[in-house]
């Protein structure tokens, strides 16, 4: 029996199917299943082209529950390819290691994807995005978009790759040292990023001042003096704690901010 081998042609394109539509197929009962599915049906083609049974057994395997982060998911997809590669060489792989594996691992990845794209990654793009659009630029935009696409679409196919061809040690690739230093780099970054942006961007002043004899003293003034920007610092360390502490939602933060706004024009602090 000739051992049967992935083409890069099968694996490119399962790659692709995923990037495309992974989300493509939502519902609460499957959420991500259908897009892997999907993404598995041209490695499926390859492997199973002769027994249709074992086509529709491969596509029932890959149709169960399964959600994590796309971008750093795409190590799991490889792992599952390679894992299908071998049970279609002969290899006692049975349907309870595969699902288990991508329910195993689908809660680190997401873990790690979450806060490392859409919690670093996308905010510092944007942040920077938006700081070169002040003017009305379009280059804003344009650098979000190019960057973004310049980091997750090669960084999602070196994990795919990455995941077949290290098969289930590819786990020791998302969880070693190097990992945490690289998700650790990204948070100091993310900070001062968002120190920076928050003091540009964040602008409140106060109208309040008092009469000390003939002289008006304007109290803004006093503490751009002692501290410039106290205000907008203590409006984000506000928001800060009704985010992370009070667990208020950015909908409420905002509802909470326009109140406060709201009343500080009325009784004439800002």
């Amino acid at each position: 029996m000739t051992e049967k081998k992935l083409s890069k042609k099968a694996l490119v394109k399962s790659w692709k199917t995923w990037m495309m539509h992974n989300l493509s197929s939502m519902s609460f009962e499957r959420l991500e299943s259908f897009g892997f599915c999907y993404s598995m049906v041209p490695i499926i083609e390859e492997l199973y082209k002769d027994s249709k049974k074992e086509k529709i057994a491969a596509l029932k395997r890959h149709s169960v529950f399964y959600n994590t982060e796309p971008q750093l998911g795409a190590i799991i997809n490889g792992i599952a390819c390679g894992l299908e590669e071998k049970r279609a060489n002969g290899q006692k792989i049975e349907d309870e290691l595969i699902n288990g594996l991508k329910v195993g691992m689908m809660g680190p990845v997401a873990g790690i994807g979450d806060s490392m794209i859409p919690g670093m990654l996308v905010p510092i793009l944007l942040s920077i995005g938006m700081g070169l659009s002040a003017n009305g630029s379009i280059m804003g935009p344009i650098f979000y978009i190019l960057l973004y696409l310049g980091i997750v679409i090669p960084g999602s196919y070196f994990l795919f790759m990455k995941g077949y061809t290290l098969g289930t040690d590819a786990v020791k690739f998302l969880v070693d040292e190097r990992a945490e230093r690289l998700k650790e780099s990204f948070s100091i970054l993310g900070v001062f990023i968002t120190g920076g942006i928050a003091a540009n961007y964040v602008k409140a002043t106060t109208k309040l001042s008092y009469m000390d004899g003939s002289v008006n003293i304007n109290i803004q003034n006093i503490l751009d003096g002692i501290f410039p920007n106290l205000i907008p610092l203590v409006i984000v360390g506000l928001v800060y704690y009704l985010m992370t502490k009070k667990k208020f939602s950015s909908l409420k933060v905002m509802l909470a901010l326009l109140v406060l706004v709201s009343i500080g024009v009325v009784i004439g602090v800002f």
